[in-house]
């Protein structure tokens, strides 16, 4: 009896063990890994971070928009959008790991992934396309008061130029450069519009660029506060300098796209795009961020979103990789 009872537990015991290793074997192996989804917490719920931009910027409150219609729409997946430095700060951060969406010029993306640039000798690799958000303009305002006419004048000035690891300051120092401007010849402000803004307001800066949405609420805000905001045109060989140099392109800010803007003010513009993580964001999952973003953007409320259609969903895209999950649903409505 004991005997029996002996080889029935070893039996046991030897089954518990069989199942063990069927159960967790897959771990150490290679081909396994290429069939595991988005990794999600004990409830089933994915959690995605995403980074947007400055705090009174475009990024940072159209991030948010986003993240909502996404949560509302997407079974288990809570996105949460956090502020950061924008576009080469948002790559770096998926290069690392910390993101697993970023909102990005398209510009800085493209130094990314060839590893030039802000990027020079740091490619990042594990970054996709997953769709268009807005055109990003570049628009530099200063005061009436300020007595500045041109960029040219803007020597020996207070300019705010961006927040470190921005696009708008990558494209600000281009600018710059296409006058004869370098570091030193004016006094830098590294910080987002939402900032500058405020020292536009009372006086501590002399102007300031920002890589924004058209119209854009702060540039609205601003002016409606001091009554004497001022475009700076970009001139038309700063614009060829530029486009010689970059992947901007020349842009009209038409009158009439601020209620208070009277005439046409030559402009550079980019585009905003979202791009994924591909360690941490699989096909089925950037299928759907792709098709609510597009399908859905009706529900979120901020302005830019209007450009989320079917005719702008890749603008932007060049040679960046497109995501497959991304890919499928473009090919499905035909636009791939």
């Amino acid at each position: 009896m004991f005997k029996k009872k002996h080889i029935f537990l070893s039996m046991l015991l030897l089954l518990v063990l069989a199942l063990m290793t069927a159960c967790g074997g897959g771990d150490d192996d290679g081909a396994a890994d290429d069939d595991k989804g988005t990794p999600a917490d004990s409830d089933g719920t994915i959690d995605l971070l995403m980074g947007t931009g400055s705090q009174g910027g475009t990024y940072f409150p159209l991030g948010a928009e986003m993240a909502n219609v996404w949560n509302n729409n997407i079974e288990n997946v809570n996105v949460t959008s956090t502020e950061s430095g924008a576009s080469v700060e948002n790559l770096a951060k998926i290069s690392n790991g910390e993101f697993d969406l970023g909102m990005t010029v398209n510009l800085p993306a493209y130094d990314a992934l060839a590893g030039t640039g802000d990027f020079e000798g740091n490619k990042v690799e594990n970054f996709a396309y997953i769709g268009h958000i807005y055109p990003e303009v570049l628009q530099v305002v200063t005061r009436e008061s300020t007595g500045i006419n041109s960029i040219e004048d803007l020597k020996g000035k207070r300019v705010a130029i961006g927040p470190p690891g921005s696009g708008t300051q990558a494209a600000t120092i281009m600018v710059l450069e296409a006058y004869g401007l370098k570091e030193g010849d004016y006094e830098a402000y590294q910080e987002g519009f939402g900032d500058a803004k405020s020292k536009l307001q009372d006086g501590t800066i002399d102007a300031s660029f920002g890589l924004l949405g058209l119209p854009d609420a702060g540039i609205d805000e601003l002016q409606a506060s001091v009554n004497d905001v001022k475009f700076l045109p970009i001139s038309d060989e700063a614009i060829e300098y530029i486009e010689e140099n970059s992947g901007y392109s020349a842009y009209t800010i038409e009158a009439g796209a601020y209620e208070w803007l009277e005439e046409d003010i030559p402009a550079a513009s980019a585009f905003a795009v979202l791009v994924a993580n591909t360690d941490t964001v699989d096909d089925d999952l950037a299928y759907q961020l792709a098709k609510v973003m597009l399908e859905n953007s009706s529900e979120n409320t901020h302005p830019q979103a209007k450009h989320m259609t079917e005719e702008n969903a890749l603008n932007g895209l060049g040679d960046l990789p497109l995501h497959p999950g991304a890919e499928k649903y473009y090919q499905e409505i035909g636009i791939r």
